[in-house]
Parts: C-alpha cells; structure tokens; sequence
C-alpha cells in the first residue's frame, strides 16, 4: 500500500450566501475520491475582506461528514472572499478558488447630517440635509423618511418618503398639515431591512392663515326692529383672532349691506335699525392677520324668533351606484330662519324596527336644497335612510324612513390580510390568510372566493393560480409542488364583478423530502467469482428534493429464493462501490439508490442483472449407498448446492479402508448421472468412496463416504440427548448439539433438523443437508424473543430413523425492535412546546419486551451541533409533550422504540414549526341574552392568556336550536378579537346552544360547552287554515289551524266576520276573542240567509299575528234541496215527536234531513239533529234534552252533496214541560205529610183529654186551690157574658182550626214583620213545616209550662218569594187568636227556640199558675191547606168538640 499524502484536489462546488447582516453559509463539496490521497480528516476554511490585502481568519471543521460551516461575527454588508481545503492524515490540500459573497444588509447606524427645517406656509415645511457617512449606512440607501409629528399629539405621524439624490445636498416638503401649529420635525435614512436612527427632532411653526367658520352661530332677543346675534370662536384659528366682523342685508339686496368691526372679545352684537317682518341675511366671520376667514350666514325675519325646523318628507332615493346614491326630499318647515344643514341617518345591512340608526353623512347647503348625495356607501349592501334638518335653533324631529334599497355590487376593496405560509409537506405548502369580513364583500357572498397564484422564486417559471370558492376559508393546502423548493405566493379577493388587489408577496420552501429519481447509468462488471464493481451518475440536480447523504446498492441472486442485500454508500461524491462476499457463479439483479435524511428515493430500474465469474465446485450433496451387496455397491449422489459454475462431469474414486490412501479406482462419469455401480469388491470388507464434481476451472472439493460389504443392514437408531446450551441461544439463532444413536451397521450418511415455533407453529424441515459427521448444528434465521422446540433424525443408506425426544422448549433472546413507531405527527401545542402523537409498531416487529419510547429533535439549522432526546417510559402511551423549545424555528422530530436490547431503527422525520399553535382552552363565561324575538346577543370572556398561544386573530360562533337535533349547525365567524356579537333572523320563542371558539393564526382552538337562551316572544303567524262547516241560511261552523309559527304560547284566538255588502243598511262587525289554544272552532248563529261574509282569523300571543281571511256565503247552497213540507210536532209523557214530508230534492238526491231548533229563552235557531236518515219523514226528541219550561219551534232542512238546503217553515211553538205522576206533584206530598200530622195529634189530644178529666176532678175536690181550667178559659175573652165564659175554638177538618193565610209558595226564611207596634212571628213554607212552641207562658198559676212538640220537613226551593204583611191584615179575622197573641208585646219571647240542653217535663202535663201574674192564654195550632178556609170563633162548644191544646201553633 502506498504511504498517505495530502489531497492532490481542493474541495469542489464551493457556495456562499450570506445568511444575516453578519454571518455568511458556506457550502462545498469533497474533493474527487482518488484524490482523496488517504482518509479525509476534515477541512480547513479561510475567509477575509475582499479586495484587501490582509490576513486571513481560519475555521477548522474537523469531520470529513460534514461540508458545511457558518462564518459569524462579520461586518455588516461586507464582501468577503473564501477558500476551503481538506486534509488527511499527512497535512493540508489545497485551497479552492476563492468565492466572493457580502453580508446582508442592515439598518443605517447614524442619522442624516447637516438638517434643516423651516415653514414656508402654513401647511408645508421644507427639509434639507445631507446623507449619513457611507460606512454606517450598511446597506443599499433605499431613501429617506421626512417625520413631522404635533407637540401635543406625537400619535399623529406625518411621514414622506424621498428617493435618494445621490448628488449634493438632498431637500424634501412635507405638505398638508395643521396651519399655525407646532411641529417637531425629524429625517433618517432607511434600508431595505429597515430604519435608521432618527435625525435630532427640530421645533418649529407653521405659517398663520385665515380662520375657519365661526362656531354655534344663534339669534336671542327678536324684536321688530332689533335682535341679538351670538357665536363662538372658531375650531380652526389658524392664527391669533384680531377680531370678528359681523354683515347683515335684507334678503337678497346686496344694497343694503351694513357691517361692522368688532374686537376679538366679542362673541354677541345686538342688532338695531332693522324693518320689522322683514328677512335679513347675517354673516359672522373671524379675522386673523392674514385677513378674514370663512364666513358664516343665516337668514331671519325681524320680530319673528326661529323655531325648530320641520320634518322633511317625500324621501325618494335615486341614482344608485356601488358606493353612493342620491336622495331627494321635501324640505320641512324652516323655522323661520334658514336650513344650515340636513343629517342623513340610515340603518346598514340588517334592516328592522330594532336596528340602530348610523349617521351616514351631514351636508351643508343652501336652505332651498332639495337633493343631496350620500357618499362613502358600502356596496352590495341594504340601507334605509331618514333624515333631519338643522336650523339655528336646532335639529328638527327626523322624517320617515325611505324604502329599503340595495347598492350596487363592486369588486372587493381589499386584499386578504395576515398572509402567512408554512411548510406542509415536501410536496405542499399550506397558506393561511384573514377572510374578508362581511361589510368588505361589496357582492353577493355567494361569489366571493379566493384566488392564490404562485411561482417558483429561484428560477423563471410559470404563474399558477388556485381558486377557493368558500368565502369563509382561512386556509389552503397547495399541491404538486417542487421538492426543496422556495415559492412566492399572493392572494386576492374576488367577487362576480371583478377581483381585488393582491396582497403583498409571501415566501415558503417546501420541506425536504427522498429523491424523485434514481441515479443515472448504473453499471456492474463481475471482477471475480464473488466481487461485482458497480458504478453509477448522481441524481440529477432537479430531482435530488434534497441534500444527497449518500447511495444504497440493493442486489440479490436471481432464479433463487434469497432476500434482498444491501449495502450503504456514505457521501454524495462516492459514485461506485464493489460488492464483495457474493456466491460464486450467480446472475445477480442490483438496484441502487439515493437518500437524503427523509429517507429513501427510487431506485434504478430495471435492475442491471450481471453474474460473478465461475470456480471450482463445491461437493456433491446426499452420497448414500441404497444397494449394498457382498462384491458390488450402487452409490447415488446429487449436484453440489454450489456448482460454481456449469459441472461437466463427476469423478468417483474408491479403495479399500485398510489400502494405501493414494491408491483409488477413479470412474469419471458425465454431467447428467447421479448414480454409479462399483463390482468386484471384497466381501465383508469397508471402502471408502469419493465423489467429486468438475467445471471449467477444475475439479471440486470431493465428499467422502465410507460403505462396508454385507448384506446385514438396518435403518439407524434416533439421535439422542438433544440440548440447547443456554449460552449458545442468542436472538436469531441457537445452537443444536446430539449424540448420534447405532447406525444399523451402514454409515450414517446425514442428519435432518425440524423446527416447531410455539405455541401453534407446525413441524417445519430446517435442513437436511448436516454432515454425518455433525453432533452440533447452528440454527439460524429464527424469530427473537420467540419459543421453540427442535427434533432431529439420521439418515443411513437403508433409510430415516425415527425422530429423536423433542427438546425442551428454548426461547430466543430479545433483539432490537425491527420497526419505528407509525404514524408520527407532530402538532403545535404551544407557542414553545408540539404534540407528538404516534402508534406503536407491529407486535411482531418488537422482538421483546417493549419498554418504552425515544424522540429525538433538533432545530433545523446548520450550525446545530446535535440532537436532544425526550424518553417516554411508558410502551403504551400514543402521546407526548416536548416544551420549551425556540420560538419561529423550524424543528425535525424523529421517534424510536426500545426495549432492554437497544433502539429501533428511526421513524420518518418530521417537521414542525414552533412559535405557532392554536389556542388551547376555549373562551369563557358564555352568557346569552335575548335582545328581540329574532336576536340573541353573545358575550364571552377570551381564553386564559397563558392558553391563547399568540394573538387571537377572532372568534367562530356555533348556534342551532335546541330541538332541532338534525339540523345542521350554523357558523358565524367574527374576525375581530371582540366577546361580544348578535345573532340575527334567529325564530321567535326558541330556545338556541350556542358554543365558541378562538382562533389565531395557527387553527381554531377548542370549542366551548354550549351556552343556552330563547328569544323572546313575538307575534304569530296566521292560522295555517280557516275552513267552514254545516253552512245554513243563519248558522256555520268557522274552525282554523294553529299558526305554523307560533313565536310563543299562544293566549288564544280572535275571529271577526262582517258582510261584505251592507243588510238592510246596517254593515254588522263582529268580533269574538277565544281564549286559551284548546279551541280550533266557533259557531256562528246570526247569519243572514244568502248573504256572503268576510271572515278573519288571527292567532295572539304576546300580540295578535297577521290575519287569515276566506269568503262564505250563507245557505241555501245553489243545487241544495228544497224546504221540507208539513212541518207537525206533537208531544207526549217522554218526548216530542216531529213529522214532515220530503221536499224538492235539488240538483242531486237528498242524503238526509237536519233539525234546527230556536228555544223561547234564546231567539237564535241552532243546529239541533245531523245526521237523520234521507228515508225517516219524522224523528222524535227526548224532553230530558230539552230545557224545562222553555218553548221551542223546530224547523228541517234537507241535505245533498251541494249542502244544506232551504229551511222548512218554523212549526208551532211547543213548551218542552214534563207532565209529572199526580203522586209526584208536590200537592199531593203535602196532603200526605199533614194527614200523618194530624194522625200523630189526635193521639196526642187523646192522651191530654185523659189528663184532663182527672184534673177536673181534682177541681171539684179541692175547690181552695185556685183556678180551674174552664175558669182559666173564660179570661180568654173578657168582657164578654158568662154565658160565654166556656167558649172553645171550632176547628175545621176534623176540629182543626184552617187559616189559608196565602196561596203563593213562601221562601223557608221568614221574617217577622212589624207593623203599629207588633211583630208578626216567622211564618214557615207550606212544603216546609216548622213548628216550634218554647216558653207558652212564663207562669201559669205559679207553675212554668215548658212543653214543646215540633213538625218539619225539607224546605222547597228556595228563590220562591215570601208573603207580605198585606196578606196577613187582609186575611186575619178581627177577633181570633192570633190577632190577641200577635197585639200582645208580652208573647214576643214565646217564639224563641228553647235553649239546647233544657230539661223537659213530662210531656203534655199542666200545672197551676199563680194569679194576678200575666194574664193566662192559651196558644192556638193553625194549619195551611191548599184548599183553604176562614177562621171563626164559636161560641159553646159542640158537644163532643174538644178545647183547643196549649202549647201548639203556628203562624203563616
């Protein structure tokens, strides 16, 4: 080998860029290889100013890998010139040509020189200066910027730009600013990366000029001949006020002009001399130096003071254009004084009675204006207007609004805003850019869309252009791109009118990717029997997508079952390699390939086939004897596995074991025998065979066999003692060792291994090809970490023995995972922090116990030293976080998976841009409110700070309703960082979910938990249907639907209905109001035969909906049947029956009758009966349907398919009175109850006449003891003869006394009534009886009579009316009982009701009174009949009669 010596070659391809203001990249290439003159160490890179002599500054890059270095710390838009060497290990090559490059520019460093400032009016300042010194400029000068800013507002920035003069003093104006104001003024020099510093501001003035229009010019004290004129000092003074001068003239007579001069303190003149009722015109200006400013005028009449203006009206819009239209009106009243200005207000894009009014424009004109145009509309955008005037007094009311109009449409006004681009792909950059919002369409929404065109920035090449139709996308994906390529993009705005501006140009690289195209003019050439020399031409530039890292050669022998090779090439450069250690004499199919750190490219097709050169052969395979006798053998072979070339015959050679080892009988046979017949040998006697193959380089290795003469031979015993030694078990293989078992006196010839993978693999034959000689074999090509059992056999000339005791199950050891995790992606979660997310490899692929992960990542610039790595412990998660990485810095991501052996190979990489993520929480604090039945109005709070990930660029609103769960979610997309907006056209009374998210410039955050509101009530809308049923000549059936929009609950329903032409003079509307939603009908009864109404039909809720209306006339309907004939009804105990006779059927047969009825109590005629059949001629009404007392006429109406028909003739009134049972009427009851009455009393009277006649007798005995009771008697009437001192009371019916005090039913409350100092006692109801006698007499002869007996029955009905006193004086009998108890004040506490718990005598018992005591009397009973009767008193009693009994009565 020849001694190293330094690279007789520079490095090639040597690039410069500069990188920053004060780094520059340099790039090379290796020297040619066979200049390499040894083993590249590194390189050596030099680099100074250009252009000057001086030393160089050195870089020593000390890996041959990498050819690539960054110079740093160089001066600002500097050219410098550089020079790269490689080295080896004996020195330094040399230096390639020197390349020039310059930094990049920076900003200037120092400010203009020599400024100068000065006013040379009052709007405009003149700038000279000269241009900062050349070396701090560092850069191309790309001119000057002229800086004016107020001293009050330093906000308010004017700037100029001036192109740069690059001969002598350089001068500017900056124009169009505040008169007589103070500026600071200021000038620098910029550059293409930006400005420089600025100049020291300079104060100074504009120049004076004239004043603007004075201020709030109004009139006060308005007499006949004077008034008082007041204003204020002007906005714009535009220098110091010396005064103000004031003019006035009649209207329109210049002639008549008077002015006057006053001082600058006077802001009020008081005006004399002037005509009364006469219109002045008066100007108020004020005066500076440089004379007198705007004027201000207004028109009054003297001795008539201003007024508000009136409203203007007759609002019509015409000449409508994109982005103004003119409006004509009537001027309102003026005041008096002249119109000063008209306000225009309008209502943009959402019009409504609860939209806000905008002012849109204020014009000044002359009063008698009629038109006026309103500019700055925005186009393709609805607008009402209305407008105000103004006068000096002040604004009128405003008019009413205009009709709604629509401007034109107008191609889009600006561009898309916020352009960035980003790297998708390899193939793919994805642009992202801020919609347009709705006001910037100036279109129909449905036109507007995107357009983006693109081109490659490196080199000339064509426009392309993408259009997106969706008005409301923010982004898009470019395809089929460039590999490696930088593009420039813009996007523009377009609707069906035109296009809008382009936005400004935007760069983006596609990312790196595996080369497109295989290398060129691949070539093999066999050197030898095992080495190949394959060569190949790089990729070209176009498709390498990528830095080249270096080349794959993939080959494998064809017409064989072998996998694929390969063999890696390190460094673009190396364009050949010689592939070594291949099978002698095999056709070989090689591919090669580039790759770049993405990975692999295409490789070469087809693949260039080529065979290695051929050799001697290996032996023949398989020797067995199958014949064996005691002379002669028969030994058969097969071709050696390795022919190394064509065999052309075989050689067999054999001696006897014991003879000399040269001395062999050589046989040679041709290439296509397998078998051979050896005679004459010794019996019982051992040879050895040898079998040899030959091709054109020679004679093969031979095999050799050993055979003995017998004829005793067998099949051989199993091989025994099978292990697997644990330290020969490795991941991939293990290793086999046996003791061989009897041979069966015939040599073993070879061993056959099967393998089994557990736990449900099958037997599977891994060779049958091991040396007789063996008692170990190497497995290989297992699976790692996998379980296995082994067998084994012999194979003698006779045959195969059985297979040997399966050994133990072995496991092989792990091995590295064979495959990366999949599916790696990595997203931006933060601003310095990406989400990296991935599935796991096969499992067949793990070759272990997975334990975990590793992501390693770097920053994607060359000067990165390495990688930094992230381990994730846990082999099941899918997900990890890698943080706190550089904000606006591309980086690469690649994963692995590892277990206790090692790594896995690499993922893909990926890469991510960091400085970018979406927001990570979503805003907060939804609230919804209803401002209207069509509106909800939106408010939230934004995501945390610390979650926004950047600035939030606006907000995606999601609404639907809450019972809508089908329908598609809307999107309302708010492009302003605002928490707050309204939901319009939204439907009444409904309940809406609402959720929000953020996003920024990066994607859209997640979405909130839905919020949740109902707009208010409204009014509905009309009933879905109104529809008329059983239409008579007076009645109908009116029902309706519910309204199809209720917009709330419905409270009910109105319907009015009217005729449409006046009956008998009178138009009649009606009005009903149905409350509640239950009701869907009504029924009308006031009809007029043959006349057609108008009925309306509306819905309420909060308010009445729009009306439904539908036309009916009332019946006869034409072709309806004829009125029924001899109408007749009769009556019986059960009901009413009613008979007719058919009438004329009409235009088509009768289908049956109906029976209308009008009751007494009503007057109106009423459906009654539906449905009779057309063949019943009478139909009969039960009396309990019927009221009772009330009369009814009945009339019917014959029925067909045109309707119902003429009614009949009204028959006969009827009273719908039930004849009841004599012995249900009430009479009859009352006969019944007083007949058990007086049953019980004449008991009674029994028991007490007994009672008697022993008292008399006691009277007769003891005639000392006081009165008697026919003595009592007498008192009764006193002054009356003894002869009728035993009077008694007659009584009627059996000697009970009748009184018929009145025929009329009386009410079960009584009264008493007073009348001349009496009180009449309470008087009970024929029907209810009431008797009760408490406290008769106080005393009696000393002793108290306490006997009660009382009688009741239930009260009749209670409305009856009671007797009056009237009834009772005419009716009562002068001189009767009752007239003496009811004149007596002392009988009034005798109608008291005895007091509850009294003890009571023994009944009907009589005790003496003491006398001289209240006078004694006896209580007569008095009864009411219905036949009635008169009271008369007699005088003796009859015989037999008996005396009327104390303690019974009663009154009536």
């Amino acid at each position: 080998m020849l001694p190293e010596e330094p690279p007789s070659a520079p490095p090639k391809n040597i690039v410069a860029s500069g990188r920053t203001n004060q780094s520059i990249m340099v790039q090379w290439q290796p020297p040619p290889e066979s200049e390499h003159n040894g083993v590249l160490h590194g390189y050596i890179l030099r680099y100074r100013l250009a252009g000057l002599p001086g030393e160089y500054q050195y870089k020593n890059i000390t890996s041959a890998e990498i050819n690539y270095c960054l110079i740093q710390d160089l001066i600002i838009w500097t050219q410098y010139e550089i020079q790269v060497a490689s080295y080896n290990g004996a020195g330094l090559g040399a230096f390639s040509r020197a390349v020039t490059e310059y930094t990049l520019q920076g900003v200037p460093t120092a400010p203009p020189q020599n400024v100068h400032a000065e006013a040379v009016n009052s709007t405009s300042i003149q700038f000279l200066w000269n241009p900062p010194p050349q070396q701090f400029i560092n850069g191309i000068n790309q001119g000057y910027k002229l800086l004016a800013w107020p001293i009050e507002t330093p906000s308010a920035l004017t700037t100029v730009t001036i192109t740069p003069d690059f001969h002598g003093v350089h001068s500017g104006y900056i124009t169009n600013l505040k008169k007589f104001t103070e500026y600071y003024t200021s000038i620098l020099c910029f550059t293409t990366p930006g400005d420089g510093p600025r100049s020291p501001p300079l104060l100074l003035k504009t120049h004076e000029d004239r004043p603007g229009p004075v201020g709030h010019l109004s009139f006060t004290e308005i007499l006949d001949t004077s008034l008082k004129v007041s204003w204020q000092e002007p906005v714009e003074k535009n220098g110091i006020i010396t005064g103000y001068q004031i003019s006035w003239e009649v209207y329109s007579r210049n002639e008549s002009r008077l002015a006057r001069t006053l001082a600058n303190t006077t802001l009020e003149y008081k005006i004399t001399g002037l005509s009364s009722l006469t219109t002045y015109t008066i100007e108020v200006a004020a005066m500076t130096a440089k004379g007198t400013g705007s004027v201000t005028s207004s028109t009054i009449s003297s001795g008539v003071p201003p007024e508000l203006p009136g409203v203007p009206s007759n609002l019509v819009i015409s000449n409508i254009s994109p982005r103004s239209a003119t409006l004509q009106f009537r001027p309102g009243y003026d005041g008096k004084t002249s119109v000063s200005k008209w306000i225009v207000e309008g209502q943009v894009g959402v019009i409504g009675e609860e939209e806000e009014w905008v002012t849109l424009c204020e014009v000044e004109k002359e009063s008698d204006a009629q038109s006026l145009e309103i500019p700055n509309l925005t186009p393709y955008t609805h607008y009402r207007f209305r407008m105000r005037q103004v006068n000096i007094v002040g604004q009128s009311p405003l008019s009413q609004p205009s009709r709604i109009i629509q401007t034109l449409q107008a191609p889009p006004d600006v561009a898309p805003g916020s352009v960035t681009v980003r790297t998708a792909s390899e193939t793919s950059l994805w642009v992202r850019w801020v919609p347009l919002s709705d006001t910037q369409y100036n279109g129909n929404p449905e036109s507007v869309g995107y357009r983006i065109k693109y081109w490659r920035a490196d080199v000339q090449s064509p426009v392309l252009v993408k259009v997106i139709s969706n008005r409301l996308e923010r982004e898009h994906t470019i395809e089929d791109l460039q590999e490696w390529t930088e593009y420039e993009l813009q996007i523009q705005a377009f609707n069906a009118i035109g296009a809008g501006p382009w936005s400004e140009g935007v760069r983006g690289c596609t990312r790196e990717s595996v080369p497109s195209a295989p290398p060129e003019n691949v070539s093999a050439e066999a050197v030898s029997s095992t080495q190949i020399l394959l060569t190949w031409a790089a990729v070209p530039e176009s498709e390498q997508n990528g830095l080249i890292l270096g080349y794959k050669v993939l080959f494998r022998a064809k017409d064989m079952e072998s996998k694929l090779s390969s063999q890696v090439v390190r460094r673009n450069h190396t364009l050949s390699v010689l592939l070594a250690g291949l099978r002698k004499y095999v056709l070989y199919e090689i591919q090669v390939l580039a790759f770049t750190r993405i990975g692999d490219g295409v490789p070469s097709s087809p693949p260039v086939v080529e065979r290695t050169k051929d050799d001697a052969p290996g032996p023949p395979v398989r020797l067995v004897f199958p014949e064996v006798r005691l002379t002669s053998v028969r030994i058969v072979w097969q071709p050696p596995e390795e022919p190394n070339g064509i065999i052309l015959g075989y050689q067999i050679a054999y001696r006897l074991a014991t003879s000399s080892p040269n001395k062999f009988t050589t046989v040679e046979v041709g290439s296509t025998v397998r078998q051979f017949m050896a005679t004459d040998l010794l019996p019982e006697s051992a040879y050895i065979f040898r079998a040899s193959a030959k091709t054109r380089q020679g004679w093969g290795e031979p095999l050799e066999a050993t055979v003995i003469t017998t004829e005793k031979r067998e099949r051989p015993e199993p091989p025994r003692e099978l292990k697997v030694p644990q330290s020969e078990v490795a991941s991939r293989s293990l290793r086999l060792n046996w003791l061989p078992g009897s041979d069966g006196s015939s040599p073993i010839r070879y061993f056959t291994v099967q393998i089994k993978e557990l736990p449900d693999g099958d037997w599977q034959t891994y060779s049958s090809s091991i040396s007789h000689e063996a008692t170990s074999c190497l497995i290989d090509r297992l699976n790692p970490f996998t379980s296995y059992k082994l067998r084994l056999k012999a194979t003698n000339d006779i045959g195969d023995s059985d297979f040997g005791a399966e050994t133990e199950a072995v496991t092989t050891l792990q091995d590295v995972p064979g495959e990366a995790p999949n599916s790696v992606s990595v997203t931006p979660h933060t601003t310095s922090s990406v989400l990296v997310q991935w599935q796991p490899p096969k499992v067949e692929s793990l070759n272990g116990l997975l334990l975990g992960y590793r992501i390693y990542y770097r920053e994607l610039e060359y000067e990165t030293s390495g990688l930094e790595s992230k381990t994730i412990k846990n082999p099941s998660a899918l997900r990890a976080e890698l943080t706190q990485l550089k904000k606006y810095k591309r980086y690469e991501v690649v994963m692995t998976a590892y277990n206790i052996v090692g790594e896995s190979p690499a993922s893909a990489p990926v890469e991510v841009f960091v400085g970018e993520a979406a927001p990570a929480m979503p805003p907060q604090n939804i609230q919804i409110n209803a401002l209207s039945a069509s509106q909800l109005e939106v408010t939230w709070e934004p995501p945390p700070v610390d979650s926004q990930n950047g600035n939030i660029q606006g907000y995606k609103v999601y609404y639907r309703e809450v019972d809508s769960q089908n329908e598609t979610e809307k999107v309302k997309v708010l492009f302003l960082p605002e928490t707050s907006i309204r939901l319009k056209n939204l439907t009444s009374y409904t309940k809406y979910l609402a959720c929000i998210s953020a996003f920024n410039a990066a994607g859209d955050g997640p979405k909130s938990s839905p919020g949740q509101g109902r707009t208010h009530q409204a009014a509905p809308s009309a009933p879905s249907f109104l529809a008329f049923s059983e239409i008579t000549s007076s009645t109908l059936n009116v029902s309706w639907g519910e309204p199809a929009a209720a917009n709330g609950i419905l409270q009910g329903y109105r319907v009015i209905y009217e005729p449409l032409a006046p009956v008998q003079g009178v138009s009649k509307v009606v009005t009903v109001d149905i409350k509640g939603n239950w009701q869907h009908w009504l029924k009308i009864r006031d009809l007029t035969k043959g006349i057609t109404y108008l009925f309306r039909a509306q819905a309420r809720t909060i308010a009445y909906g729009p009306e439904l209306q539908a036309n009916v006339t009332a019946g006869p309907a034409e072709g309806s049947p004829g009125s029924p004939q001899h109408i007749l009804v009769s009556k019986s105990t059960s009901g009413l029956t009613l008979y007719w006779t058919e009438g004329v059927s009409g235009n088509a047969p009768t289908t049956g009758y109906v029976i209308e009825t009008r009751p007494s109590d009503e007057g109106l005629w009423d459906l009654f009966v539906k449905d009779v059949p057309r063949s019943a001629t009478s139909y009969t009404v039960g009396l309990d349907k019927l009221k009772q007392g009330v009369s009814y006429e009945f009339r019917v109406l014959a029925v067909n398919q045109f309707g119902y028909g003429e009614p009949s003739t009204p028959s006969v009134a009827i009273s719908a009175q039930l004849d009841s049972p004599f012995y249900e009427e009430w009479w009859f009851l009352l006969v019944m109850a007083l007949c058990s009455l007086i049953l019980i009393l004449l008991v009674v009277f029994a028991l007490i006449l007994h009672s008697q006649n022993k008292k008399y007798k006691n009277c007769n005995t003891e005639p000392g003891q006081g009165f008697c009771l026919r003595s009592f008697c007498r008192r009764l009437s006193p002054g009356k003869s003894i002869s009728n001192v035993e009077e008694s009371v007659t009584l009627d019916n059996g000697g009970f006394t009748a009184l018929e005090l009145n025929s009329r039913h009386l009410n079960v409350k009584n009264a008493f009534s007073k009348k001349n100092g009496t009180r009449s006692p309470p008087r009970p109801s024929p029907g209810g009886l009431h008797y009760s006698d408490e406290d008769i007499c106080n005393k009696y002869n000393g002793a108290v009579l306490t006997e009660s007996v009382a009688l009741s029955e239930k009260p009749l009905d209670a409305s009856e009316s009671e007797a009056t006193d009237s009834d009772y004086e005419d009716e009562l009998p002068k001189h009767s009982f009752v007239n003496h108890y009811l004149s007596d004040p002392t009988y009034y506490n005798s109608w008291k009701r005895q007091q509850k718990g009294t003890k009571h005598p023994a009944p009907y018992r009589y005790e003496e009174c003491v006398a001289g005591e209240v006078e004694p009397y006896f209580q007569t009973v008095i009864t009411t009949q219905s036949s009635g009767g008169v009271y008369t008193p007699t005088g003796q009693p009859a015989p037999g009669s008996r005396t009327p009994v104390t303690g019974f009565s009663s009154f009536v």
